[in-house]
């Protein structure tokens, strides 16, 4: 395995793709809300993408071998929905929860993220499969580090959200990102500690763990007479699913998150310590991605 390891003039340009790939997110944050449809949510999204911020959708249009081509400038992944849901134009509803998947390429660049978002009141369960979720994928992040191996991530994440009483997805996973969409490593978001490849600085790669609220099973999106599309994944049982996703960076003594913003949800009070990417007043906000109404 060959795995890019990006010089300080390409860490630039994946700091800003990374940003801008947030900002997508926070831009539309208080679009996701009862009545809007996902079909409407992809087009402010990739206006947004093309006119204010220069770059291309890296979704769209993209077709790797045994797939058609993907249609939106987004993911749009609602309830139980894993991942690679296809905006359409059926409105949110007041309880949904609806993963958001962006990915930004500026100056040939790729910025790759995703948040959940809550639309209006939802339940219990489902709030804390969003937060369970989010914490999972910290969890993975802060064990980036120099000699640390990819095992640690996936058994950081597997560990804690299976201990919550939720499974992990494992047929899909984090992959490096750069100047192609997908490079090498594959992120697993489960294992074990001490195996598999090891980190060094210059690494970028994203953590984007799937976590069900049911069983780990999933599969493709077949209802009724309908086709498959040939993107959208759901889970087996149609239990809820819930994804989160950063791009980091492995430095010299750890981690720095990539896909950052004045929006971005703060990490969890366990992450905080070591989390000095963000100016202090950002991390006081609220998670502006389990507020939205």
């Amino acid at each position: 395995m060959s795995i890019p390891i990006k010089s300080a003039a390409q860490i630039e340009g994946m700091r800003l793709a990374g940003r801008l790939a947030s900002e997508v997110l926070d831009m539309l944050t208080p679009h996701m809300r009862a009545g809007v449809t996902t079909l409407e949510i992809d087009r402010l999204a990739h206006d947004h993408m093309v006119h204010v911020q220069g770059g291309v959708p890296a979704t769209l249009g993209y077709g790797p071998p045994g797939y058609p081509p993907y249609p939106a400038s987004l993911c749009s992944s609602l309830n139980d929905v894993v991942c690679h849901g296809i905006p359409d134009e059926r409105p949110l509803k007041n309880g949904d929860i609806v993963n958001i998947d962006v990915t930004v390429i500026k100056d040939g660049w790729h910025g790759d993220n995703s948040r959940m978002y809550i639309v209006g009141e939802t339940s219990i369960a489902a709030r804390r499969l969003c937060q369970i979720t989010f914490e999972a994928m910290w969890k993975g992040i802060v064990r980036v580090k120099p000699g640390a191996r990819l095992g640690d991530i996936g058994h950081a994440i597997q560990a804690y959200a299976e201990h919550a009483g939720y499974s992990v997805v494992r047929e899909f996973c984090g992959h490096g990102v750069g100047a192609r969409f997908h490079e090498e490593p594959q992120v697993l978001h489960y294992g074990r500690p001490g195996t598999l490849e090891e980190l060094v600085p210059g690494m970028i790669f994203t953590i984007e763990p799937m976590i069900n609220a049911g069983k780990r099973d999933i599969k493709e999106d077949r209802k009724g007479n309908r086709p498959y599309d040939g993107w959208t994944i759901v889970t087996r049982d149609r239990s809820l699913s819930a994804q989160w996703e950063h791009t980091v960076l492995v430095t010299d003594s750890g981690y720095e998150v990539l896909t950052v913003s004045a929006g971005s949800p703060p990490p969890p009070a366990f992450a905080a310590a070591g989390y000095n990417q963000t100016p202090a007043a950002v991390l006081q906000q609220p998670a502006a991605a389990l507020a939205a109404t």
